[in-house]
């Protein structure tokens, strides 16, 4: 895991790739849960006969499922100290060019796009990649921002 101790480390990352996060399995039970959670009960996330038929052999994890593991998967693969606050301030550019199967893995790929001055603090752009094993396409490609004020 890579440790971020200052604003001029996390400069000097600016267009590198800083790692990958381990492998993290999705299950059936996380996403039905989810699909509690938001009220999203699509046939091809929850119903297994019917999605073992269906254009990928089984049910998928949904889209904002997977983007919701954004946080687990880049806590493993950086940190960052001497902040005194940092919030998730949105996304840009949030695509999801393949599905997830449930028994499969996933991790994420993070690079660190940009940092910039931003009110008190710096905004920060990372590209998260989210791939499933084996698969020739990433499953999610997205840009994190986050906002930090050093302590």
């Amino acid at each position: 895991m890579k440790v971020f101790r200052s604003v001029e480390e996390l400069r000097d990352a600016v267009g590198t790739h800083v790692g990958h996060s381990d492998w993290y399995d999705i299950d059936q039970r996380r996403v039905d849960l989810f699909a509690e959670a938001t009220g999203d009960f699509q046939w091809i996330h929850v119903d297994r006969e019917r999605a073992a038929a269906g254009p990928f052999g089984s049910t998928i994890a949904h889209g904002f499922l997977t983007l919701s593991l954004l946080p687990v998967l880049t806590w493993g693969v950086y940190r960052t100290e001497g902040f005194r606050m940092e919030i998730n301030y949105g996304l840009n550019k949030v695509r999801f060019p393949a599905p997830v199967t449930v028994a499969s893995r996933v991790r994420a790929g993070v690079e660190m796009i940009s940092l910039e001055e931003f009110g008190n603090g710096y905004m920060s752009t990372t590209r998260i990649v989210i791939e499933r094993e084996g698969a020739d396409k990433p499953v999610c490609v997205a840009e994190s921002l986050g906002y930090m004020v050093p302590a």
